[in-house]
């Protein structure tokens, strides 16, 4: 259906059913809404139902109550019940007017009382300590047998009481977000006034690899530009980068070394890279890829 064809909408409520409600004073009116959008020559195109119910509320309802005179007001007033259910409204309300209520006082302690909340986490103790890394692995035992939807439920929920890892999900969106707004470049300079630069060298001292990820991503973005990388000299991202050499997780590894390999056109930065012993676990990550082609 194409949006402009629809030209009307038209609305249908048919009244139902009524009855008292099962603890308060009031009545229950059930009713139907049909809602149909008509073509431009008003043919419907589309519809839909849905049921419903209203709760009139009978404060003013007592034994002294004039029975006839309310149920009038309430058919007046309600024009979901048609005036052919006046004796059927008078009736209910008669009802509602004698029907026996809870002793004020149990009333009064039943709502008061709440049930007792379980012993927290009962019958989800375990020694082991959650990481934010292995979040993936946690949340495939939801779909395992009883014992291990029970564990990865306790350790989903130790990292969840955890503030810091809220905050680090928080940040990921936030990165994520402002990556994809620094793909236009007025946008990349407002962000250098506020420092993204200084904040996101300080994020390369999280765990969390999709974190790390995005912010190395993000450096490497921005340090094609002479501006962004003296600020990176300013926070000595080179000394961060080279502790995260090397790496279990390939694609922050990949990240990582492209960042490097961006800075190194820096002679400054290519003379501190020798300083830190770069040169080394380079080699080291040669002699593995060599090892891995060879298949020894």
């Amino acid at each position: 259906m194409q949006g402009e064809d629809a030209r009307y909408l038209k609305r249908k409520v048919k009244g139902g059913n009524i009855d008292v409600h099962p603890s308060e004073k009031a009545l229950i009116v059930q009713y139907e809404v049909e809602a149909t959008i008509l073509g431009e020559m008003g043919d419907p195109m589309l519809g839909e139902r849905k049921e419903c119910q209203k709760i009139i509320r009978l404060k003013s309802l007592n034994a002294n109550t004039d029975i006839t005179s309310l149920a009038r007001k309430v058919v007046e007033e309600c024009k979901l019940i048609h005036p052919s259910k006046l004796n059927e409204v008078e009736q209910l309300l008669y009802y509602l007017q004698n029907r026996r209520d809870s002793l004020p006082g149990k009333e009064k302690k039943e709502k008061s009382s709440k049930p007792k909340d379980p012993p927290p986490f009962e019958g989800m103790e375990i020694d082991e300590v959650a990481n934010i890394n292995d979040m993936d692995e946690y949340i495939e035992l939801l779909y395992e047998d009883i014992p291990d939807k029970v564990r990865g439920s306790a350790l989903i929920l130790q990292l969840a009481r955890n503030p810091d890892n809220l905050e680090e999900l928080l940040l990921n969106v936030a990165l994520y977000l402002l990556l994809n707004l620094a793909e236009d470049t007025r946008t990349e300079l407002k962000m250098r006034n506020k420092n993204i630069v200084h904040m996101l060298v300080k994020a390369l001292d999280r765990d969390n690899f999709e974190l790390l990820i995005l912010v190395v991503s993000f450096l490497k973005k921005l340090s094609i530009f002479m501006e962004n990388k003296n600020d990176m000299v300013e926070m000595d991202i080179v000394e961060k980068l080279v502790k995260m050499i090397p790496c279990e997780h390939e694609d922050l590894l990949n990240i990582t070394l492209r960042l490097l390999l961006n800075l190194s056109f820096d002679t400054g930065l290519r003379n501190k890279m020798v300083q830190v012993g770069l040169l080394p676990k380079l080699t080291a990550l040669l002699g593995m890829l060599y090892i891995d082609d060879d298949g020894s």
